[in-house]
């Protein structure tokens, strides 16, 4: 019998200084069949779900958090500068390698020319024109601002070219704001408008707005209750309480408010949750796109959808405007449905901290796990992640078997 074959990427990096030419991550490509068998689910939660993850890539060296996958099956992946050694921030999975996107040069780290250059990576994301939009937070390792170094950036996928940039003022995009993640409504002005999270752990939590076409941006529900960390949240994460532990200072709760963000198909709804939080919200779009809406006009329009028994990262919708969550405290990627309940469509005790979602076109879902209650900054200044990290495939409707995307 003849299997297909499935890449798996390993990147390892040289432990040198950031932007160094020996830093450039190296890839190793082993083939392996569909016979890959499916992993186990997690012990503990619920064990009911609609589909099986499997590896689509594994990845030694930084860890991921953003993952896109354009029209015609291009893999992109980016490494945020968070204390790994990050030779590009932006890579794409191509030929069984990741390589730095769209160059090697734009991908140094040179805080001289941030507004020239990737600082720090956090989101990448395929638009409905299949262009790869980048953001750069323009921050490292949640530190301040770097003056010109937050954007967000748009890829011709058909030339890899630049085709648009968005550079934010100081009052949309402050010194101590952390841009987390970007939907979009192309329907919207002339060339459509971009949604952006706020997630900075200092209480400046928001949604910022973005005007494609003029590129003027404003924030919307500017420390609203909704988009802030709710107070002394403690969620459980591989069976421990999840917090911030440095050597020498007590235990301190995490405070990352709006974290993920998906849009309805119809423009009409978006969902947020803050990820030191278990409540999701919606807001009208028409409110936020609106520049002359004011921050209580919008609040207004603000819904909370109840309180689940699980906290989340990613947020996405698909084609019929299903909500996708992650859950990282059961290892799992769950989906809302119609009468607010979630079901589980993969769950896997090796899921460890599901991250970013990407629906590609066969309507397969993509997402990192990247093992981010690992790091050294929950335990005391030790370094607990496990290489490879991995991003998964899961298939919504069940099985393996492609589900094509409605146009």
């Amino acid at each position: 019998m003849c299997y297909a074959k499935l890449f798996i990427v390993s990147l390892s990096a040289s432990l040198v200084l950031i932007g160094c030419a020996k830093d450039k991550p190296k890839a190793k490509v082993v083939y392996v069949d569909d016979r890959v068998p499916q992993l186990a689910r997690a012990e503990s939660g619920p064990t009911e779900s609609i589909g099986f993850a499997a590896p689509a890539a594994t990845f030694l060296g930084p860890m991921p958090t953003g993952v896109a996958v354009s029209r015609s099956n291009r893999m992109f992946v980016c490494y945020p500068r968070w204390g790994d050694p990050v030779a590009y921030t932006v890579a794409e999975v191509r030929d069984g390698k990741a390589a730095a996107f769209p160059i090697l040069q734009i991908n140094k780290l040179n805080l001289e020319r941030a507004g020239e250059t990737f600082v720090s990576v956090q989101s990448v994301y395929v638009d409905d024109l299949d262009r790869l939009w980048v953001l750069d937070t323009g921050s490292i390792n949640f530190g301040p601002v770097t003056p010109g170094g937050s954007k967000l950036i748009a890829y011709d996928l058909k030339t890899d070219k630049e085709v648009k940039r968005i550079t934010f003022p100081s009052e949309v995009v402050k010194s101590v704001t952390y841009l987390n993640d970007v939907r979009f409504d192309l329907k919207r002005g002339a060339e459509g408008m971009a949604f952006i999270t706020d997630s900075s752990a200092r209480g400046e939590n928001g949604i910022i707005v973005v005007d494609l076409a003029s590129g003027r941006s404003w924030r919307r529900l500017d420390k609203h209750p909704s988009t802030l960390p709710e107070e002394k949240f403690v969620p459980t994460v591989e069976g421990k309480p999840f917090m911030a532990r440095q050597p020498g200072q007590p235990d301190a709760y995490v405070t990352i408010g709006a974290d993920g963000i998906a849009i309805t198909p119809d423009g009409k709804t978006l969902y947020y949750c803050p990820l030191a939080g278990r409540h999701l919200y919606s807001v009208s779009v028409d409110a936020l796109a609106d520049p002359n809406s004011s921050d209580e006009q919008v609040a207004a329009t603000v819904k909370d959808l109840g309180e689940r028994e699980f906290a989340s990262d990613g947020l996405e919708c698909d084609h019929r405007g299903r909500l996708y969550l992650t859950d990282y405290e059961n290892d799992a990627i769950r989906r809302r449905t119609a009468d607010g309940k979630y079901e589980i469509v993969a769950q896997d005790s090796r899921m460890i901290w599901p991250d970013s979602m990407s629906f590609g076109p066969d309507g397969a879902l993509y997402f990192t796990a990247n093992q981010l209650n690992r790091q050294p900054t929950y335990h005391y200044g030790k370094d607990l992640r496990k290489q490879p990290y991995v991003v998964f495939r899961v298939y919504p409707e069940g099985g393996a078997t492609p589900t094509a995307m409605a146009d």
